[in-house]
């Protein structure tokens, strides 16, 4: 699987190896398991037992349970109270995840996530969620074919549903060879969606796992082909919508892929980055300088369109008062803004109009 992180490029013999802002740790956090309350099915007698459970002594209630899970007598609601239970004890304690899993729980519960009952897929989508933050299953829920069934829950679930499919594919995501496997299965452009119409919550694990999944160069085009730019630029435009960074972030590293340049001209994202050169955060300011410096790199239009959109004045603010590395940074556009016309390419010839 090839994967691409690399920005950088030549000009007028300087060399700009580290276009991309590597600080995204705090603009990131992984999914965490279901922030789900208690449950209105559960009866007071299961959560006497699920509280007596809690304690080391858990295995037998584990087995039992995965039994309910698998038995084909088991009725609908029976795999529901088992499901809800298993959700419930890998919710807060890893030791219980890896139990869970290796009691044989996994593959039942991929099976719930086909379910035609929204519930009990919801209940199977957010159990496989639980034990995926065990970084110890993850190979063992990919391998037993969890990707595809997660992507339909993304496609056609109940909205907590999807939100935690999301995240259960992020996690699935983290594992490289996993990458291009989720890319392929269908999920960019449910996640694209789920960004562009979902709520807040589902905004956010949708860029998330958009960003894991999109350090794989071939999803990064399936991103780009399925619109990501619109819903991106968007966000980072509405600073209030607590989403530009990580839209930010996202952007950034699609701007390795050549038709990542056009869509986000397309959809008026030029005017949007000098904004937030402008007016944005540090981190905000840095980052949307190394996607202009990217997009302008090869294109004299854009240059052009980035100069003309006001752009000079911002940078040079940032030259005297950023950090080191948007200094850095907001010189190196300055320096390609003031002679739109020179068309100089990173290999010393002519570059290319677009």
């Amino acid at each position: 699987m090839e994967s691409d992180n690399s920005a950088g490029f030549t000009y007028l013999g300087r060399n700009f190896s580290n276009l991309s802002v590597n600080d995204h740790s705090s603009a990131f956090s992984d999914c965490n398991s279901d922030r789900s309350g208690e449950f209105p099915s559960a009866s007071s007698e299961s959560r006497r037992l699920l509280l007596s459970c809690a304690s080391d002594n858990s295995d037998d209630l584990i087995r039992h349970l995965v039994a309910h899970l698998s038995s084909s007598s088991s009725s609908v609601d029976e795999q529901k109270q088992a499901a809800m239970e298993i959700r419930l004890l890998s919710k807060n304690k890893p030791e219980n995840r890896i139990k869970i899993a290796n009691a044989g729980a996994v593959k039942p519960l991929i099976s719930l996530i086909s379910s035609s009952d929204p519930q009990l897929q919801e209940y199977g989508v957010t159990a496989i969620l639980n034990l995926s933050l065990c970084d110890e299953n993850k190979d063992l829920i990919a391998s037993s074919g969890a990707i595809k069934p997660l992507v339909r829950a993304l496609k056609m679930g109940t909205p907590t549903a999807k939100e935690n499919a999301a995240c259960a594919l992020l996690r699935l995501s983290q594992v490289e060879d996993n990458k291009v496997a989720i890319g392929r299965s269908g999920a960019i452009p449910l996640l694209v969606s789920l960004l562009e119409t979902g709520g807040f919550r589902a905004k956010k694990d949708a860029s998330t796992a958009l960003y894991s999944l999109c350090s794989a160069k071939e999803n990064k085009l399936r991103a780009v082909q399925a619109g990501i730019m619109k819903p991106l630029v968007e966000l980072m435009a509405d600073f209030g919508s607590n989403m530009v960074d990580k839209s930010a972030f996202v952007m950034s590293l699609l701007m390795s892929v050549p038709e990542s340049k056009p869509a986000l001209v397309e959809e008026g994202g030029v005017p949007v980055l000098v904004e937030i050169v402008e007016v944005g955060t540090q981190r905000q300011k840095e980052i949307a300088v190394s996607i202009l410096l990217q997009l302008c790199e090869e294109s004299v239009v854009y240059r052009t369109m980035v100069a003309r959109e006001g752009a000079i004045p911002p940078l040079v603010a940032l030259t005297q008062a950023g950090t080191s590395r948007a200094k850095q940074k907001a010189e190196a556009l300055i320096e390609l803004l003031r002679q739109p016309r020179s068309g100089v390419s990173s290999n010393g010839g002519r570059s290319s109009q677009l």
